[in-house]
């Protein structure tokens, strides 16, 4: 699995789980200050795609996970 795959999984899941938490409807629903998660993950998301850095790959790279599929 890439880092690229991984960002997206745990970002999705990040996504995810904060509309679950924070969602007033959902029955997981804890606060609805979880959505200011979910803002962060996106916010993160956006700036990646034009500034290509994003820290979770950057750790990623260091744990030694291969970047691209060979």
């Amino acid at each position: 699995m890439t880092t690229e795959r991984i960002v997206r999984i745990v970002a999705g899941f990040f996504i995810l789980l904060s509309l679950s938490l924070g969602v007033e409807a959902s029955p997981l629903f804890q606060s609805s200050n979880w959505l200011w998660f979910t803002v962060f993950v996106g916010a993160n998301l956006f700036q990646s795609g034009f500034t290509r850095f994003c820290p979770l790959e950057m750790i990623l790279k260091k744990l030694g996970i291969q970047q691209t599929c060979h």
